[in-house]
């Protein structure tokens, strides 16, 4: 069942009279899970995909077409982590556009349960494609005219990152921080105390108005999460 509500284009207002380079995000809501996947891309129309996980045909299309009517061209497809629904495009995107995922190399050991897991959702995943590179804290992910920075923020799951753009003040979260809550630490291979050093060492050094960008559920800000998540006080 797609989960899928449609590309949501943020404008992000930070710098956006300061540089002439700026990072464009596309949000979309795909699978069961209602995960957020990116495409960010610059003024060269160099593109990065973040978690693409479109699953049925209609989400393919849809990510595809948004693609192909910006004249966008995929570069680097980066996984924040590799729990079951943040991966389940990795194959279509190795298919359809010859782009291999990159992730934190703490993350491998998921792909080996990820098809029978898959299975207990009602998923046919077919054998996980290669890693084209692993991703490591203080690594960049470069674009066009633009970067990112990798943190490791591991506790919701080995191998989580966050990606970092300080130029225009936002950071990709994935399920390490959302609004008003925080990633689940009761699966296998999760730890509270990992995520909660992540979230204050990592994310809560970032200036308050860093806009937050999660795996799901809406954007918030650093400086709100600091204020008002009942999980970190």
């Amino acid at each position: 069942m797609s989960g899928s509500i449609g590309c949501i284009f943020i404008s992000l207002q930070p710098c956006i009279f300061k540089a002439k380079t700026m990072i464009r995000i596309a949000q979309f809501v795909f699978n069961s899970f209602m995960v957020n996947s990116y495409i960010l891309f610059d003024e060269t129309r160099e593109c990065i995909v973040v978690d693409a996980a479109c699953y049925d045909d209609s989400e393919k299309k849809e990510f595809t077409e948004y693609i192909e009517q910006n004249q966008l061209k995929i570069v680097r497809h980066i996984n924040t982590h590799c729990h079951i629904d943040h991966i389940l495009g990795n194959n279509f995107v190795v298919n359809k556009f010859h782009i291999y995922p990159e992730y934190h190399k703490d993350g491998l050991p998921f792909f080996s349960t990820a098809k029978g897991i898959g299975m207990t959702f009602g998923y046919d995943i077919d054998i996980a494609p290669d890693a084209k590179d692993y991703l490591k804290e203080g690594d960049e992910v470069k674009f066009g005219n633009s970067h990112l920075k990798v943190f490791y923020t591991p506790g919701h799951a080995e191998g989580s990152i966050c990606l970092y753009c300080e130029k225009q003040g936002f950071v990709i979260t994935g399920d390490v921080l959302f609004k008003d809550t925080i990633g689940r630490t009761d699966l296998p291979g999760s730890d509270f105390n990992k995520l909660m050093e992540s979230i204050k060492k990592k994310l809560f050094t970032l200036p308050d108005d860093t806009v937050v960008y999660p795996g799901h559920g809406p954007e918030t800000t650093i400086g709100y999460e600091k204020m008002n998540n009942p999980f970190i006080r």
